[in-house]
């Protein structure tokens, strides 16, 4: 991680559904600057740490996040699910409706506190159709907030989903060669 602030992304390889779902889903780490936040004591040179390394002034350890980058080609629209599963057993998920059109959009999961290296980290997202609707809408879709173990979550409230259309991870292995 560059100590300047770069977000660093590992992604995996973009995948297509039979059906019509192009995705390609990464983990992102970047530098958090606490210079501008209240009761923050301004430009002064944090020290060094396994969470920030270098101490450089004003950034205050790092953030993970997982973010899918998707289009939707289907005619209906779906529903994804977006896991970030880090070390110690943390796991911060997203449920995202899926409009119908099919412009590029992107999911992503809250940003949170690096805990251990970012290749310890890996992002999972699951597209499927609501089974509720006739015609592949969200069909009730409902979130709600919830805490978990310390991360925001969002949930979806009995939502039936009908078989994955597609899963694309950050850690999928590139294809070879040929």
């Amino acid at each position: 991680m560059d100590p300047g602030g770069r977000t660093t992304e590992r992604c995996g390889p973009e995948v297509t559904s039979p059906e019509g779902i192009e995705a390609q889903t990464c983990v992102l780490t970047a530098g958090r600057d606490r210079t501008g936040e209240p009761g923050s004591p301004g430009r002064s040179a944090s020290p060094a740490s396994p969470a920030n390394p270098g101490g450089s002034g004003g950034t205050v350890g790092l953030d993970t996040w997982a973010r899918t980058y998707y289009r939707n080609e289907t005619g209906g629209e779906l529903l994804a699910v977006l896991s970030l599963m880090g070390p110690y057993g943390r796991t911060v998920q997203i449920h995202c409706p899926i409009g119908a059109d099919d412009e590029p959009a992107i999911c992503e999961t809250p940003r949170e506190p690096s805990r251990g290296e970012h290749t310890a980290y890996m992002a999972v997202a699951e597209f499927s159709a609501p089974a509720n609707s006739g015609n592949r809408g969200n069909g009730g879709y409902s979130g709600h907030n919830r805490e978990t173990e310390g991360y925001s979550a969002k949930s979806a409230e009995s939502v039936e989903t009908a078989p994955l259309l597609l899963r694309s991870g950050s850690n999928s292995p590139a294809p070879a060669a040929r």
